[in-house]
């Protein structure tokens, strides 16, 4: 009865367990390592599905516009939407598919949550002490994820160079990780990006550093800073 009523939260709890799934067995390729690369594509289009089902509860009336298109690029499920657009038909990438298991696997364990509150307040301890522990640990889970987003954009540009990826990737994926860091509901991008800049500092500014290697670091903040996007 509560799946029922809530039919599009339903579809899209099934949508991220399918992608968990999938996700799952491309790290662990228990089938063989050529059924591994059609999972990794399954669990991206799995993805975009859910993202696409997301953006449409969020922004229920579609208009070519824009000023639509602005509001929706503000949506964490629009950037994911776009997120799996970039990774689906590239090189399987281990690191990519890092954000999109996690957040479905917290996501779906939210609504798991909520099935078993509908069904009953005592039902199924052990799967309800392993929800707890995952939602424990969610802030930990949301700071890995940051650092998959700011570090695979290094990795699209060797994977340019290395003959893996298109000459268009690094530059949409830009723009995904500008959308993510300016992103409402979920700093941890930001904050991430504050705290590896305090790390690099901390490091290069002592006496042991080599200069050349302090200039070349001072150099790469500079440079990433001015492309970061403006914040409200």
């Amino acid at each position: 009865q509560f799946l029922m009523a809530n039919k599009l939260d339903t579809a899209m709890w099934i949508s991220r367990l399918f992608t968990v799934y999938c996700s799952a067995l491309f790290v662990l390729p228990l089938l063989g390592l050529h059924e591994a690369a059609s999972f990794y594509q399954r669990a991206l289009l799995a993805n975009a599905l859910t993202s696409a089902l997301r953006l449409h509860q969020r922004l229920p009336h579609f208009q070519l516009s824009r000023a639509f298109l602005a509001q929706a690029l503000l949506e964490d499920s629009c950037h994911y939407l776009l997120y799996s657009l970039i990774f689906v038909n590239s090189y399987p990438v281990t690191m990519s598919i890092f954000p999109v298991l996690l957040f479905s696997l917290l996501h779906a364990a939210t609504y798991t949550k909520k099935v078993l509150d509908a069904r009953s307040s005592n039902s199924l301890p052990f799967l309800r002490n392993l929800l707890e522990k995952l939602n424990a640990n969610q802030q930990n889970i949301l700071k890995f994820i940051a650092c998959n987003e700011i570090f695979l954009m290094p990795a699209t540009v060797f994977m340019l160079f290395s003959g893996q990826g298109s000459l268009l990737q690094p530059f949409i994926y830009y723009r995904f990780l500008t959308l993510r860091y300016s992103s409402r509901r979920n700093p941890y991008c930001r904050t991430l990006f504050t705290e590896l800049r305090i790390v690099v500092e901390h490091l290069i500014m002592k006496p042991s550093c080599p200069v050349f290697v302090r200039r070349l670091c001072l150099g790469s903040i500079s440079f990433i800073s001015r492309l970061a996007p403006t914040v409200a």
